[in-house]
């Protein structure tokens, strides 16, 4: 579900100084497109179609569950989808649009031209698929994409500098790539010969049909004139992780048995609960997975799962729990996917990786004690040598508002504009070291660790200048906001036995909170911590309220819902055990349980 808010738009707050106007920071409700209609019935092809619309989508024979619409004859397809199923890459440009690319094959959509359909971010792709052979087929509510699996031509390897391994395989044509879990599917027909050479090589590869599937993580690339597909391996990547699930299965998830992994059956026996079961939601059967403990007497300890190299950026759920040897996760808060960037709370041993927005729902904890919930924003401004202070609307944070932004050396190893009229200044130790007119961002600034950058965006003109001293003043809304650990999400469904679902007054769409989809929760009853997914059976999967009744029927005291949909997911041990609509979406973050040392 992270193309909820992809594509938000910039906040009219105020730019003056505080001094000026006291209340100039505030949540604006999301402004969302309307629902769309129910999926309709089709003749098996896109000719004369004016409006159709469907909920699952064939590729290659391999069903998922994801929202596609076609609009007189032009499709639209979600990001995850286009990535993630299909094999395409993309990229940004400095104006917010969107670069596509396969097999040499290049698309740009605008950010006009991008659009949210029901929970992801969606863009039109008749004129990137369809030149390169992919046959779409409308068959009931399902949209079946075909490409013909070729026959493999050459595979070549060689050992990158720095570690790793690039892979390159010589192609007849276009081939579709499935990525997620550990494992990469291929749509390409290998020889015995060059099967045994892809298992020398680590991948443990199985060829299944027109599929080829290979146990391996890492950057693809694909070209064309000749057709190549190039596959850049991190070391230890390959080979790593359990086979993955079959991805033609109903169930979006797989039971799981604490006999796959003695580590979690020790702690089963030391209170630490896993349990799969099915609850009725009005007239909606829901599959409800849930982990709990008591952090203060089982050993393990949550923590918030975040890639190693800063705030952009994408993995599977599987990645971020081995990097940081959780043997559970669930995945975390909102991102865009567009860009990559956080759209939530994240604090990680007392450092602010990613800031609050829109004062929505978050938990935060310390080490062996059960959490605490509610509704958090930063409130923090900047006071100038004239003594005028200046409202601050952001703390590393991809969602751009109208104001001044802030950003540390948590962001990353350098800031690159989000907005296309950005200007700024660079602090160290409270004093103006540097300024940047509006344009000369646009090469990134350097965030080394001590430099903070305050970036004013919507026309806002920062007056100081190198050797001007500024002094900051940041303070939570909520004692949660000071906990070492914090991770935001919404809405908050539940606290202190109360619901007090108010998705508008956290800045929510009417539509978002009104559609059934996969949840994830992370909820205590007061003794124990739980970590929950949700998942329809004979549905899209509850609404945000058909949740908040079935966890307070549940028992719970305090439940905060995070990112769902495609992002929901849950790992025991090394397996990806529930996967959202049927597939391993990348997400950007994630909380785990990690062995107490």
């Amino acid at each position: 579900m992270a193309g909820l808010l992809a594509l938000l738009p910039v906040l009219p707050l105020g730019i003056a100084p505080i001094s000026a106007r006291p209340d100039a920071a505030g949540a604006v409700p999301l402004r969302m497109p309307p629902p769309l209609p129910a999926a309709e019935r089709t003749e098996p092809s896109f000719k004369g179609a004016t409006r159709s619309a469907g909920e699952g989508v064939v590729v290659n024979g391999l069903r998922q569950q994801a929202r596609w619409e076609l609009v007189n004859g032009e499709l639209w397809l979600p990001l995850e989808v286009l990535e993630g199923q299909l094999g395409v890459s993309r990229s940004q440009t400095p104006d917010g649009a969107l670069l596509l690319e396969w097999f040499g094959r290049k698309l740009q959509v605008a950010p006009a031209r991008q659009r949210n359909l029901a929970d992801e971010v969606a863009v039109p792709v008749s004129d990137l698929l369809q030149p390169l052979g992919v046959t779409p087929v409308v068959r009931g509510a399902d949209l079946w994409l075909n490409l013909p699996a070729r026959p493999l031509l050459a595979i070549r390897s060689r050992a990158l500098e720095g570690g790793g391994l690039r892979i390159v395989f010589d192609l007849e044509g276009p081939s579709l790539l499935r990525s997620g879990d550990g494992r990469v599917l291929l749509g390409m027909v290998a020889s015995p010969q060059q099967l045994q050479q892809l298992n020398q090589l680590g991948l443990a590869p199985r060829q299944a049909g027109d599929w080829l599937s290979l146990r391996a993580e890492g950057q693809r690339l694909s070209l064309a004139d000749p057709w190549r597909l190039v596959l850049d391996l991190p070391t230890g990547s390959a080979g790593n992780g359990p086979p993955a699930a079959s991805t033609t299965a109903a169930s979006a998830s797989t039971p799981w048995s604490p006999a796959r992994d003695p580590r979690l059956a020790q702690l089963m026996g030391q209170g630490l609960a896993i349990d799969r079961q099915v609850v009725s939601s009005g007239s909606q059967q829901v599959l409800l997975h849930s982990v709990r403990l008591d952090p203060r007497s089982v050993p393990l300890e949550l923590r918030p799962l975040n890639r190693p190299d800063g705030m952009q950026g994408l993995s599977s759920l599987t990645q971020l729990a081995r990097q940081e040897q959780a043997l559970i996760a669930i995945n975390g808060g909102y991102f865009n996917r567009v860009n990559r960037l956080p759209l939530g709370a994240l604090r990680d041993d007392g450092i602010w990786l990613s800031g609050p927005i829109l004062n929505r729902g978050a938990m935060g904890w310390e080490p062996g004690r059960l959490p605490s919930f509610g509704r958090l924003s930063l409130e923090e401004s900047v006071e100038d040598s004239q003594g005028q202070r200046w409202a601050v609307v952001s703390l590393n944070s991809g969602y751009p508002q109208r104001g001044i932004a802030r950003y540390t050396a948590a962001w990353g190893r350098s800031y690159q504009p989000i907005t296309g009229d950005e200007m700024a200044v660079l602090i160290r130790q409270g004093l103006v070291i540097q300024r940047f007119e509006p344009g000369e961002l646009t090469g990134g600034v350097p965030l080394d660790p001590g430099n903070e950058l305050l970036v004013g965006r919507g026309s806002l003109m920062l007056p100081w200048q190198p050797g001007e001293r500024l002094q900051l003043r940041s303070r939570p809304s909520h004692p949660l906001g000071a906990s070492s650990f914090v991770i935001g999400g919404g809405p908050l469904l539940l606290q202190n036995g109360r619901l007090v679902l108010n998705g508008g007054a956290e800045g929510f769409s009417a539509s978002f909170l009104s559609q059934g989809a996969p949840r994830t929760v992370i909820a205590s009853d007061g003794r124990q911590l739980w970590l929950l997914t949700l998942q329809g059976l004979n549905g899209a999967g509850p609404t945000l309220l058909e949740t908040a009744v079935l966890l307070q029927q549940q028992g719970l005291r305090d439940a905060l819902n995070l990112d769902g949909g495609s992002s929901t997911g849950l790992v025991l041990g090394q397996e990806h055990t529930v996967k959202g609509r049927g597939v391993a979406g990348a997400v950007h973050n994630g909380l785990g349980l990690v062995a107490r040392p």
